[in-house]
């Protein structure tokens, strides 16, 4: 077994294709191909299932990947001891986003870290799937570190995480709507309305789907929209009510921030990375860089320092 191999494994299981693979390792699909085989060979399995529409890890595969993941990651940390006292930092991170995610500057932090390490290569992809999509591309490898907002203690035990900022909800209703009025409302008055929410898979729609089945209360979403700014659009036309952050609601005209009487449905922001795969020396420098970048509206309470922890 060579490192190359692992190499190109990797870059397929990622791909999910020999061809886009190729490209991303600058060879020819030939070597690739020919580099799985032997690799197959020499462990005796099939580690792809091939046909012409797609490649899908086989059950060899997907045990081998969490496997050979780490032993690039164990390379790669040899090579930063090097060139730390060297060339400086190199490497790659991959970074799982959120849709709408409006907590943290990006691009200042990105162009910061690119300023700073300009040897590394930052790729940045938003998870339309919410966090549960990034907790799968963590999971696969696919990323380095994502962005999670989930409830307080739902975090998966198999990743690291560190939380940024502690986000409080409010009903955000139409001013023409019948509870525009009221100084609070409770769970229970909400029986029969309709929401506007996001899809299923991203924490906050988990979050607030658990509370109205714990109360006993089957919640209908008449739209499921990707981003808060796309919801609030939704919600100012009146289509429905919606479950969002109080500095969301702000300032616009055609909303009204409600309180929830007997539910905060607060949430949390966190960057997350697997445990089993050590954080190279660009991640650990990523990582001290965020908490210098959150944006904290009103309504959001600072977190842990992330920079202690790093």
């Amino acid at each position: 077994m060579e490192l190359r191999q692992l190499e190109y494994f990797v870059a397929v299981a990622h791909e999910r294709s020999f061809t886009l693979a190729a490209r991303r390792l600058h060879v020819v699909q030939s070597a690739v191909s020919a580099a799985i085989s032997a690799l197959e060979k020499d462990l005796k399995v099939t580690l792809f299932e091939r046909n012409a529409q797609r490649v899908v890890l086989t059950e060899a595969g997907t045990a081998l990947l969490p496997e050979a993941l780490a032993v690039l990651d164990a390379v790669q940390g040899a090579r930063d001891v090097v060139d730390e006292l060297g060339a400086g930092m190199r490497g790659r991170v991959r970074v799982g986003l959120l849709p709408g995610l409006g907590l943290i500057d990006l691009p200042a932090a990105a162009g910061e870290f690119r300023r700073r390490h300009p040897n590394v290569e930052l790729q940045l992809r938003v998870e339309p799937e919410g966090s549960a999509g990034v907790v799968v591309g963590l999971r696969n490898g696919d990323i380095d570190v994502g962005f999670l907002g989930v409830a307080q203690g739902s975090v998966p035990r198999e990743l690291t995480a560190w939380e940024l900022l502690r986000v409080p909800q409010v009903l955000a209703v139409p001013v023409g709507h019948r509870l525009a009025r009221r100084r609070s409302v409770r769970v229970a008055d909400l029986a029969d309305e309709a929401f506007v929410d996001f899809p299923p898979g991203f924490g906050t729609r988990t979050l607030i789907d658990q509370r109205f089945e714990a109360a006993g209360i089957e919640r209908r979403v008449v739209v499921e929209a990707i981003g808060i700014e796309n919801g609030v659009q939704f919600l100012s036309h009146g289509v429905g009510l919606g479950i969002l952050p109080a500095y969301a609601v702000a300032g616009v005209d055609a909303l009204r921030a409600v309180p929830i009487a007997d539910e905060t449905f607060q949430w949390s922001l966190y960057m997350a990375t697997l445990k089993r795969r050590k954080p190279t020396a660009a991640l650990r420098a990523l990582l001290g860089l965020v908490g210098s970048h959150l944006n904290q509206p009103p309504g959001t309470e600072l977190g842990r320092d992330l920079d202690q922890q790093n």
